[in-house]
């Protein structure tokens, strides 16, 4: 593998606690909690009424937003503000061809296929839009973004479950690392706030019965049962470290370490013994060439279920031993839900400011300690720290695991 160096140029973000990068990281570092009473559709009759969604959005092409599932608008949304953020076009700072699109999504537009669903069945199928097929397969987010930026070089999509935006940013990593491309626009985005899909996690018993704002997402907290969703996107452009160099370009920070595997388990259950996740975690450390107490802040996948928040705190002491208790680990989906497949590249972002302001983002609402999660989980309020490398973790359903380093940006 070539030893070319990935940075990140570029940034942005929209999500249940700020619609750009700078109101986002706001949010998270006052502790900002983003979820409420769902409003996308009427909650009667479901288990759980409360969800982190997106406040305010309001897509400035209305024509363009017609043939757009609100995932993909999402997506734009962050990529504009990211490539903006980067100064990076197409065909003027770099070439088209290699420049890339990894855009990942975990359940894709499925508020436009339930919406195109209800219409065939109460008018007819001749009512159904021929729209719907673009609006709602999962590739349509890297096509989009590829049609917007100019970016010529592969358009894929990733689809791993909540594991996506970790998936998405590492595999862009791998290609620029590998010599086949100088920049690439990689994240994920996540719109999923239907009644068949909110109905089938709530169902499958993986979603917060809770229904208070400040007790139903929990992550390490022993009386956690079950996840918030959230919707929003996040978008990193990642670029070889010499093309930035040659544009002059700010750099945010390094990408140093990626590991991915499969738990080859359970459908939704993680491995008890986390031996997936642990792998995935020594894979990345290393890739990055460092030793795991040289980690400086984890941020984990804690979903707030009963079992991945036990489970992820068995393999980070798998891989971590007696340094496990010295590392802070926090879970920023108790602000802002599980984003599903856009999770790991709110995340990453997540990550990258903390490294950048010297910030740990906190745990909030652990009240009550569970003698199964005994790390530091930086409960309820954030503190301030010098960083030098994060991890960041992913879990999804099908047993994919993802972990990024990210290492902080001194030199140029």
């Amino acid at each position: 593998m070539s030893d070319r160096r990935v940075v990140i140029t570029g940034m942005g973000v929209i999500g249940p606690v700020g619609n750009n990068s700078y109101d986002f990281w706001e949010g998270i570092r006052h502790e900002v909690n983003g979820i409420g009473q769902i409003t996308h559709f009427d909650t009667t009759g479901h288990k759980s009424c409360m969800g982190a969604e997106v406040k305010g959005f309001e897509y400035p092409d209305k024509r363009a937003a017609k043939r757009l599932d609100l995932s993909s608008q999402y997506a734009l949304t962050a990529v504009r503000e990211a490539m903006e953020d980067s100064g990076l076009k197409a065909g003027e700072n770099v070439d088209p061809y290699r420049l890339g699109v990894i855009g990942g999504t975990g359940i894709g537009g499925i508020m436009t296929l339930e919406r195109e669903t209800k219409k065939a069945m109460e008018r007819g199928v001749s009512r159904v839009s021929p729209l719907m097929v673009t609006m709602t397969v999962p590739n349509m987010i890297a096509g989009n973004i590829s049609i917007e930026t100019g970016a010529r070089g592969i358009s894929m999509g990733v689809t791993t479950a909540c594991a996506t935006g970790t998936h998405a940013i590492g595999e862009a990593f791998r290609h620029i690392k590998s010599g086949a491309y100088d920049a690439m626009i990689a994240g994920g985005a996540e719109a999923s706030f239907a009644d068949v899909s909110f109905a089938g996690f709530a169902n499958m018993t993986a979603l917060s019965t809770r229904n208070d704002p400040n007790r139903c997402s929990t992550p390490f907290d022993k009386e956690r049962d079950g996840f918030v969703m959230g919707e929003g996107a996040a978008f990193l452009i990642l670029e070889d470290l010499e093309h930035a160099k040659a544009r002059n370009a700010h750099v945010y920070a390094e990408v140093v370490g990626y590991g991915a595997t499969s738990d080859a388990y359970h459908i939704t259950m993680p491995d008890p013994e986390g031996e997936g996740n642990a792998k995935a975690m020594e894979m990345a450390l290393a890739e990055a060439g460092i030793k795991p107490e040289d980690i400086s802040y984890i941020n984990a996948h804690g979903t707030g279920t009963p079992y991945n928040d036990k489970f992820e705190t068995n393999a980070i002491k798998k891989v971590f031993g007696e340094a496990a208790y010295k590392i802070p680990v926090s879970s920023t989906k108790s602000m802002i839900g599980h984003l599903l497949g856009a999770a790991g590249a709110v995340e990453a972002f997540i990550c990258v400011k903390a490294l950048e302001d010297g910030y740990i983002p906190a745990t909030i609402n652990l009240e009550v300690p569970d003698e199964e999660c005994d790390l530091d989980y930086v409960p309820n309020k954030g503190r301030n720290a010098d960083l030098e490398y994060a991890l960041s973790n992913s879990l999804g359903f099908g047993g994919h695991n993802g972990v990024l380093i990210l290492k902080k940006w001194k030199e140029w």
